[in-house]
């Protein structure tokens, strides 16, 4: 709420229903469909002051405090305290409509995907649903469809293996979110089997893992996945802490890679990076502030982790000194930083173009 200090313009507030001014620090409603002024000239007595008068009711009385009482503290034998319509003080405390708002699990507060902990991991959307049953690792329990969206579901893989559960738009928004875009079908799945971490980085075979440290955001994380499967990364390693849940929002945003990158969850990312170290790979850490380019790096003699930070922090103090370069994409504009998830695409398309020579 702005504050209107003395000297300045007179403002004019007509037919409001409830109108506030802010005047020294003291606060004024005026609750009638009427008018009020503020005086403009500062040397004026009471400049700054606000003009109840044209309101009817005449100029208000800063000296008392509370209903009731006066500067001293004395109760004003004229005047009682307000009790309400109903003849009961005012409770205490926050008004008993306030709404918790916060999530245990980090989930949205209003309008989201709704996952209770320990419910069933439901994935939504064409792309991530069409994904989950072409994977032979992923056991599908329940299907939930609209009719257009089974036939669709039908068309792109053939006859399914699970009946489907008719249901309306309407439906899945309740059951699901209001602001969840589920393209008419859901599925509910168990997660899964996780690789191990050593097994991760055998595999690799020349292609580069992801690490990354501290990426909460799940649309960051699926849109990471995306760009790992487009150009072939070996898999994601993040850790089990600090990370978005492996659910239908990152499925969303992965458009099926969920079901096609593996991703390894460890404990401690420090011993994970020194454990790759010792396995032979070299550690690129991208960092916007770096001198060396990523572009100039060397990703053919030794296999290679890309290891990112979250936006805003970036990596970690312990992350860079354990990473053994820290390289920047070369920029040549007016902005010079890219969404996390933007970079990694571009950082992986650098490993695909050096694969090919």
């Amino acid at each position: 709420m702005p504050g209107y200090v003395r000297g300045r313009p007179s403002l004019s507030i007509g037919k409001a229903a409830r109108s506030w001014a802010i005047v020294d620090g003291a606060l004024a409603a005026n609750f009638r469909t009427s008018e009020i002024t503020l005086s403009k000239d500062p040397d004026k007595p009471g400049a700054g002051k606000a003009d109840f008068g044209k309101a009817g009711f005449g100029k208000p009385d800063f000296r008392k405090s509370d209903a009731g009482k006066t500067e001293a503290g004395k109760p004003d034998p004229g005047k009682k305290a307000w009790r309400g319509k109903t003849g009961r003080d005012l409770p205490s405390g926050p008004p008993r409509f306030a709404r918790n708002r916060s999530s245990s699990h980090g989930g949205p507060a209003r309008g989201g995907p709704r996952e209770e902990p320990g419910g069933p991991l439901r994935l939504f959307g064409v792309h991530a649903v069409e994904a989950a049953f072409r994977n032979p690792a992923r056991i599908i329990k329940r299907l939930v469809a609209t009719e257009n969206a089974e036939r669709r579901l039908v068309d792109a893989i053939g006859p399914l293996t699970l009946t489907a559960e008719h249901t309306s738009p309407r439906d899945l928004d309740r059951l699901l979110g209001a602001d969840t875009v589920h393209q008419g079908i859901m599925i509910e799945v168990e997660e899964l089997p996780e690789p191990e971490f050593v097994e991760l980085a055998e595999n690799a075979n020349g292609r580069p893992l992801l690490v990354l440290d501290h990426v909460t955001d799940p649309h960051n994380v699926g849109a990471i996945l995306r760009s790992a499967a487009v150009f072939g990364a070996a898999g994601l390693v993040m850790t089990r802490r600090h990370s978005p849940p492996l659910n239908g929002v990152l499925a969303k945003s992965a458009s099926g890679a969920l079901e096609l990158v593996p991703i390894a969850l460890v404990q401690n990312l420090s011993r994970a990076l020194a454990e790759l170290k010792d396995a032979g790979f070299t550690l690129l850490g991208l960092d916007g502030t770096a001198d060396a380019c990523i572009e100039d790096a060397d990703w053919n003699s030794r296999p290679i982790a890309l290891v990112m930070g979250a936006e805003g922090k970036g990596l970690r103090e312990l992350t860079q000194k354990s990473c053994d370069r820290l390289v920047r994409i070369t920029t040549d504009g007016p902005i010079a930083s890219l969404n996390v998830s933007n970079a990694a695409a571009v950082a992986l398309h650098c490993a695909a173009l050096a694969r090919r020579r």
